[in-house]
């Protein structure tokens, strides 16, 4: 199990065809900061039907798109 399990699955019951999360809401989710190795992880985000689409630092979100 990906230390990041809990937030795919909650971006997998999502309506939204675009998904947008601050740092701080995905902090909430996951109860962790992201750090580098979402990077690295987040390949595994398409078995659960999104993507990332952009991660912004300046703006701290990073948005998930439906595929």
């Amino acid at each position: 199990m990906s230390k990041y399990e809990p937030l795919w699955e909650y971006l997998k019951f999502q309506k939204k065809d675009n998904y947008t999360l601050s740092y701080s809401e995905i902090k909430n989710i996951l109860g962790f900061d992201i750090d580098h190795s979402f990077l690295s992880y987040k390949k595994e985000l398409k078995e659960y039907g999104y993507e990332v689409s952009k991660i912004s630092m300046k703006e701290k979100i990073v948005i998930f798109k439906k595929i």
